[in-house]
Formats: C-alpha cells, sequence, structure tokens
C-alpha cells in the first residue's frame, strides 16, 4: 500500500497550506490522471488547471513542468488551490490533519481492527472455517 497522501496533511509535511486545506474540502471531490502541470502522468485534486488544461496536455516533460511552473508558483502565492497542481491520491478525503507520529498509530491501530474484525469466526459466511 502506498500511502503518501495520508501524510500530506500532517503538520510535518512541506505542502502548501492551500494544498493541505483542499484534500478534503467539498470543492475537491475527486482525483484524475493528468499530464496538464508536468507533462508526464500524475493524480490530482480535479481543480479549473486540471480540467482545462489537462485534455490536452502533451507527454512532454519537462517543458510541460517548466513551462507551468510559473503559473503553479503564483497560484501558490495567491492561496488560489483552483491553479495549483494538487497532487493527491484516490483516498484524499481520508487524510487527517495530526502530526505523522499519531497518524502511524493510529493506522496501525486502525489495521489491527481490520484484521480482528476479517478473522473473527462470526464475521464470514462459513463460520470462519475458511482462511
Amino acid at each position: 500500500a502506498q500511502l503518501g497522501t495520508a501524510f500530506l496533511a500532517t503538520p510535518e509535511s512541506g505542502a502548501n497550506p492551500v494544498h493541505k486545506e483542499a484534500l478534503t474540502n467539498p470543492l475537491f471531490v475527486r482525483t484524475e490522471l493528468t499530464r496538464a502541470f508536468s507533462g508526464r502522468p500524475a493524480r490530482g485534486l480535479v481543480n479549473r488547471f486540471l480540467r482545462e488544461h489537462g485534455p490536452y496536455a502533451p507527454a512532454a516533460y519537462p517543458d510541460v513542468h517548466h513551462l507551468t511552473s510559473p503559473l503553479r508558483k503564483a497560484a501558490a502565492k495567491a492561496a488560489d488551490a483552483q491553479g495549483m497542481a494538487l497532487w493527491a491520491g484516490q483516498g484524499h478525503r481520508m487524510a487527517r490533519d495530526l502530526p505523522a507520529g499519531q497518524l502511524v498509530e493510529v493506522l496501525a491501530a486502525e489495521l489491527a481492527a481490520a484484521r480482528t474484525a476479517l478473522s473473527s469466526p462470526g464475521d464470514s459466511p462459513d463460520g470462519g472455517t475458511a482462511r
């Protein structure tokens, strides 16, 4: 499993505060693969820039990256989430503003709880005999 997006919202993350807020902002409900910001495929929150330029973006890294760099920097400076590259995975809505160490503890506890629930005999159709 990859958990990069889970750590974007942590205080230790170097992500722009606007990017962190966008992870749980109701305006950004889905992600999409795009070449709009860099010229190579990456998954990001669907914003105005991605909608308007994603379908036409050429596979031209690093040229597109260099071309869009001033636009992305200006959008970040203006706190304009609609013009920034908001990289995120499909589970971005589950991001939590917790310190990274605490997030690791919470994720480990959630994994342990899920494993326990899966191994409980009463939870499987066959009474827990199949493994």
